[in-house]
Order: structure tokens, then sequence, then C-alpha cells
């Protein structure tokens, strides 16, 4: 239901850059513990990113899922910020700037 509606807003990157990275239990051919449609990262390198968003993916089952999960990815060193879909519901923690599209 959000596909297509959302953009994430990048700033200025800093020197020595930024990584983001998506993971998905029901997009595309990787396998996920979770049923999350998108767990997006954005992290201080690439690498981090996506282990962080596979983490975050496999973590939310279920939409009561979604805080505590955010929570625990987010405290891991050198993440900037994360968001989860599930179905409609759409939850963000840390410095991210989402629009509306």
């Amino acid at each position: 239901p959000l596909s297509g509606r959302l953009a994430l807003m990048i700033p200025p990157t800093p020197p020595q850059g930024l990584g983001v990275c998506t993971s998905s239990a029901t997009v595309g051919p990787s396998f996920s513990a979770g049923r999350a449609d998108a767990a997006l990262v954005v992290a201080g390198n690439a690498a981090l990113a996506d282990a962080a968003a596979s983490a975050l993916g496999n973590r939310v089952k279920q939409r009561d899922d979604v805080e505590e999960a955010l929570a625990a990815v987010s405290a891991i060193a050198g993440v900037i910020g994360c968001l989860v879909i599930i179905g409609e519901h759409l939850g963000v923690l840390g410095d991210l700037e989402i629009e509306r599209t």
C-alpha cells in the first residue's frame, strides 16, 4: 500500500559516506525470517547498513514487533536511522527524513 508513495531524503553526505540498504520478506528472491515488506537502514557504511537491514527485517514478524525491532537496530553503533513497512504500517526511528510523494 505504501509502494511508490514515500521518499527518503538524503542530506549531504559526510566525507566518509553513508550506506543505505533495504531488506524485504515479500519482494525479491532473498530469504528473510521476518515478514516486513521493507526494512531500511541508513548507516555509516554500506556493509553495516546491509547487515542491520537484514537483522531489522528478520525481527519483524507482525505489526506489534515494529517498535522493539526499530529500537534494537537503531541502538547498533553506526546506525543513523531505520524504517520498517509491514502492510499499511510504517515505523521510523533515528535521523531520517521521509516524505510522502
